[in-house]
């Protein structure tokens, strides 16, 4: 289980628990506007204070926010548990640091716990970190650190270190056209560490550096009725470690106004990459080359229209045969990760894969409710949106032609200016999908 779906129940907790509190204020009040008024009583009575367990249910006298876990995904099933959430905020009401551990059950991997730490020290910096595991397959470590995300000093830097063992991925061949009959579920495991370092050359262009050696072990699967990849993609299936080093230039043009909740400007990011085998320059895997951009656009009565469009083309590789699948352009999810896994709604991740892909997204954010609760302010925005896009196997073919297309509407609680949770549903040609997660799809 990754950070986002936790972040995303924890933002979406929050927001039914302040609707509660305010629907029982609007009572309140509505009680005090009807009750005729007669003399006042001999002795007012003290106001009586939660006590024992109800005290733990009450936001203004509970030591932590009792927030209930409900996930459900494509691939990883349905997942309940309870998240007690401590919230740290500044004087301005800004959330500074999630503290979100729990316990949980998962109908495929059985029962779990987690302990994971969100802190935005600054508008400028932020890390977070995470470590879990379920009672069979799945298990985690995954920590992030980010500075420089302002853009105003001479240097950014990123820095993630991840092992990730998820029992529930699958594969349904290669190609625009992969059969859903076809579905096969694999272990995969990764263990990685990312580098990337931008020198900035004003506050608008950037130009960076990435750096990841990458470890993949693809076993077989652990899903009920569905079979596992040896069975039915024997040539696919691979035992073993495969290691990979990718290195990867880039150059951005970025004029959003937020990094966390845009509401104008636009944000181009053009990349180019090699992957070896072995070393930093030597057995070649494949070259990648791409461009992904992002535009806002502010709209009448609080809304905003948000795109996204993401090409990606593998010029070069040793031998597609021997090309690990899990390297290949992919579309399906809810995530647009530049130069990786591109949105598509209405299916799974990663549904389609293939040597190049192109995705588009279109999106109208609106908000229509907030409210100021748990010494922060809470937004909901509604954003009806739709996806389309397709791989390919020849820098040759059309990407526009031959589009799958999903649609939807997604509900996001924001508490600014570092935290959006959300959940997506989508609806494709094979069906719906539903996702949740920190920080907006795109």
């Amino acid at each position: 289980m990754s950070l986002r779906p936790i972040a995303a129940s924890i933002v979406c907790g929050l927001l039914l628990a302040a609707a509660a509190l305010a629907v029982a204020d609007d009572e309140l009040l509505a009680q005090t506007q009807t009750t005729p008024q007669g003399p006042p009583p001999a002795l007012s009575q003290p106001q009586t204070q939660p006590h024992g367990l109800s005290r733990w249910f009450d936001p203004s006298t509970a030591p932590f926010l009792p927030i209930p876990l409900i996930d459900t995904d494509p691939y990883s099933g349905t997942t309940i548990g309870l998240i007690p959430t401590v919230l740290v905020t500044n004087e301005q009401g800004e959330i500074r640091r999630i503290i979100a551990p729990d316990v949980f059950y998962n109908e495929y991997f059985g029962y779990g716990a987690h302990g994971r730490v969100f802190a935005y020290p600054s508008a400028n910096t932020q890390w977070s970190i995470e470590a879990g595991a379920k009672q069979r397959v799945e298990s985690e470590f995954d920590g992030e650190y980010a500075a420089g995300l302002l853009r105003q000093d001479a240097w950014s830097i990123n820095v993630s270190v991840i092992y990730d063992r998820s029992g529930s991925d699958r594969f349904f061949g290669i190609g625009n056209n992969s059969c859903l009959c076809r579905e096969s579920n694999y272990t995969d495991q990764q263990k990685y560490v990312q580098l990337a370092i931008g020198r900035n050359l004003s506050h608008t262009w950037q130009l960076g550096y990435v750096f990841r050696p990458w470890q993949v072990a693809i076993t077989p699967g652990h899903i009920p009725g569905i079979p596992s990849i040896e069975q039915v993609y024997p040539n696919a299936y691979e035992r073993g470690d495969r290691n990979q080093f990718l290195n990867r230039l880039y150059l951005t043009y970025d004029t959003r106004d937020d990094l966390t909740v845009p509401t104008r400007g636009t944000q181009w990011v053009v990349y180019a990459g090699i992957a070896s085998a072995t070393g930093l320059a030597n057995a070649n895997l494949y070259t990648e080359t791409g461009i992904d951009a992002r535009h806002f656009w502010k709209l009448p009565r609080d809304a905003v229209l948000a795109g996204h469009i993401a090409l990606r083309y593998m010029p070069y590789t040793s031998d597609l045969r021997l090309l690990p699948f899990w390297a290949l352009s992919s579309i399906g999810g809810d995530r647009a990760i530049v130069g990786g896994d591109q949105p598509l709604r209405g299916f799974g991740t990663a549904r389609f894969r293939d040597r190049d892909s192109f995705s588009a997204s279109l999106e109208y954010r609106k908000r229509v409710w907030a409210l100021n609760a748990f010494a922060t302010r809470i937004e909901l925005e509604l954003a009806p949106f739709v996806d389309t896009g397709r791989v390919f196997s020849s820098s040759r073919s059309d990407p526009f032609s031959h589009l799958h297309w999903a649609g939807g509407l997604g509900v996001r609680a924001i508490a600014s200016p570092f935290v959006v949770g959300y959940v997506d549903v989508g609806y494709g040609s094979e069906g719906a999908a539903v996702f949740t997660g920190l920080s907006y799809p795109f």
